[in-house]
């Protein structure tokens, strides 16, 4: 069993307050609408949204490693703009992880736009190999879906506020 760490730190153009409504406050209903070819579904399973809330990701077949993941709100912290979740089923969990949980956290810039860190702690199976370049094929699928949800908040400046 191996214990790791994975961060990602991006600069964006898009005003704090506006990223945070759509990356966490409405998440499920964004993350299908710009990647329909990717996410089928996002659906609360049990909450509103807050912490506790238990959501569940539905996947196309263009996502060839899982076809679902369950999270849990862990903390929503709105003045800090920090969100914390873990994944409780699916996803990579009993094929390769054993535990996974994430950190979101939106920094304004006083130069406009805002700073987004998203941390992933993670745990692998015992005998389980870490595959960097699968680790990095991830990072830059999710930084990818960033900049596309970036630029659809760009594109559409009245959404999100």
């Amino acid at each position: 069993m191996v214990s790791g760490t994975a961060t990602t730190e991006d600069l964006s153009e898009v005003e704090a307050r506006r990223l945070w409504n759509a990356l966490v406050k409405d998440s499920h209903n964004l993350l299908p609408k710009i990647f329909p070819d990717f996410f089928s579904s996002v659906t609360f399973l049990q909450g509103d949204g807050g912490v506790g809330t238990i959501k569940q990701l539905n996947f196309t077949p263009a996502n060839r490693d899982f076809s679902y993941a369950k999270e849990r709100v862990d903390e929503m912290d709105e003045e800090k703009m920090v969100f914390k979740y873990t994944t409780i089923e699916g996803g990579l969990l009993g094929k390769k992880l054993g535990a996974s949980n994430f950190e979101l956290k939106i920094v304004p810039r006083k130069e406009g736009g805002c700073v987004v860190s998203w941390i992933c702690n993670y745990e692998t199976l015992p005998g389980a190999p870490v595959d960097e370049g699968k680790a990095q094929e991830i990072k830059e699928q999710s930084n990818a879906m960033f900049k596309k949800i970036e630029q659809y908040l760009l594109s559409n400046p009245s959404l999100y506020c």
